[in-house]
């Protein structure tokens, strides 16, 4: 399976001064065009001895500071994170020929800010993620089922439900960010900021 790319280019010159706001742009353009959820990013971490793992999780924010997520701390990504604390972000916005990948380090988001974002979240959600012992073993579906049931009960629709002090932000902190436009004969544009002492320096990728 295998087709040509010639959608668009991209060129030195049409990159913004740095990699956020050309983030912002491109995002923005992945919106228009009916890129179905294109905050949906591959997350991949890795554990103590280098052992990768990737799973697709979304973006819940993102300004200069880094890029924003939510799990269980007790999660695979989160108990690898605790030990390695370096990801890869990788957005496949195939529809327009295109890939943003952002490698960095990465923190954990205060508390404030993690209440904030999940008081946004549905209340069917705020219940999920205290159900769930996410990545742990479960022995039925009826299992997760019944622990819903239970919290449904104990905090009603309207009813405040507590933040879990297992659960919060990560926010990956970029080092580099490429952006990669498919071009015809597989002569992609690949355009890569780097964190530099002074700011932001772009390096062309051979493809």
């Amino acid at each position: 399976m295998r087709r040509q790319y010639a959608l668009a280019g991209l060129a030195e010159q049409d990159l913004a001064a740095d990699p956020v706001a050309q983030f912002v742009r491109w995002f923005a353009e992945a919106e228009q065009a009916g890129v179905v959820e294109p905050n949906a990013m591959v997350l991949s971490t890795a554990d103590a001895e280098g052992r990768p793992s990737s799973r697709t999780v979304l973006l819940k924010g993102f300004d200069r500071r880094g890029f924003v997520f939510y799990t269980n701390y007790g999660s695979r990504k989160g108990v690898e994170l605790a030990v390695n604390p370096y990801a890869s972000l990788l957005f496949p916005w195939h529809p327009m020929d295109r890939q943003v990948i952002v490698v960095g380090r990465v923190e954990k988001t205060g508390r404030d800010e993690t209440a904030a974002y999940f008081r946004t979240r549905p209340h069917g959600s705020q219940l999920g993620a205290w159900a769930s012992e996410q990545s742990s073993p479960v022995d039925s579906r009826a299992v997760l089922e019944r622990r819903y049931a239970e919290l449904a009960t104990r905090y009603p629709e309207g009813e405040g439900v507590p933040v879990p002090p297992f659960w919060g932000g990560y926010r990956v902190v970029p080092e580099t960010v490429e952006f990669w436009q498919g071009r015809l004969n597989r002569l992609h544009d690949r355009l890569r900021y780097a964190a530099a002492p002074d700011g932001w320096r772009v390096e062309r990728l051979c493809p």
